[in-house]
């Protein structure tokens, strides 16, 4: 106390100096982009399987305010070629003092004569050639195997593994539909994600559908594509009038959700930001980007 004049006069504001950063939750979804089909030349190998859908993982982590930058990249879809393409691109989160997140790309469908690539999920094959796998195949597990497809008949060739299911097998009249994808909500509506691309069947008979999450449906002709920011799978090709190239697998997603309260709007790569999603803030990354918390 200072007198009349002053009062009295704090030595200390601990409303302010003594507070304690009040920490919060992020979640995260982290998909990787979807594998492409398998391609089909002009020659032998006239057909193709499923791609492999992009590895799915989903995290939470507690963090305060101040602790960093996350930096999020987004998988691109691999590229459909005429036997086996590329795998899809790595989605991954680091930084911020969080745990670092890597979802793999999934893996190539192949033509019926060459194996699949392994991936996030596995890429079909056909007949009794080696279908991928999900990679890792321990914990944590971000996806499935792909399908076998059969030699007999109109040769079907096997789906391509999904987050939630593997791949299915080709049948005599029907190539093997994509495994389905997982659903998630924390955009606020439930939304399938990382399905498998279906396979090709040659001459006749009814091509295999993608799998639920973005995978793309087998072909008589060019395979289709997995869906951008799903990462779905691409379909596998059949080389009715020519050759052609597997569909290209689908680009990847990033999403993180967070109370509105707690977000601090400091964000790179134009994210997609919707507020008050029951109390929660949701970026969705298309693109590579971060987001400072």
């Amino acid at each position: 106390y200072s007198g009349a004049t002053k009062g009295w006069i704090p030595n200390s504001d601990d409303d302010v100096t003594l507070e304690t950063p009040q920490s919060y939750s992020i979640n995260f979804l982290v998909v990787a982009g979807g594998g492409p089909g398998g391609g089909a030349t002009a020659s032998s190998t006239n057909f193709g399987a499923g791609g492999g859908a992009g590895g799915y993982r989903t995290s939470s982590e507690s963090v305060s305010p101040g602790d960093g930058t996350v930096t999020i990249t987004v998988g691109a879809g691999g590229t459909g070629a005429l036997q086996v393409g590329t795998n899809g691109g790595d989605s991954i989160i680091t930084g911020g003092g969080i745990t670092s997140l890597t979802s793999t790309g999934g893996g190539s469908g192949a033509p019926d004569g060459l194996n699949a690539n392994s991936g996030g999920s596995g890429g079909g094959a056909g007949q009794s050639y080696t279908a991928g796998i999900s990679s890792p195949v321990t914990s944590p597990v971000q996806g499935h195997a792909g399908g076998l497809g059969t030699g007999s008949a109109n040769y079907g060739m096997g789906g391509g593994g999904g987050a939630g299911a593997v791949g299915g097998a080709g049948a005599t009249t029907a190539g093997g539909a994509g495994g389905v994808g997982v659903s998630n909500s924390i955009t606020g509506s439930a939304v399938f994600y990382a399905g498998g691309g279906g396979g090709s069947i040659f001459s006749s008979g009814t091509v295999g559908p993608g799998g639920n999450g973005g995978g793309g449906d087998g072909s008589t002709g060019a395979g289709s594509q997995g869906t951008d920011g799903l990462g779905g799978g691409g379909g596998g090709s059949e080389r009715s009038g020519g050759a052609n190239n597997g569909g290209d697998g689908g680009n990847g997603v990033v999403i993180l959700s967070m109370p509105d309260a707690s977000y601090s709007g400091t964000t790179t790569g134009s994210p997609t930001v919707a507020t008050g999603v029951s109390g929660n803030t949701v970026l969705t990354f298309t693109g590579s980007g971060s987001y400072t918390i």
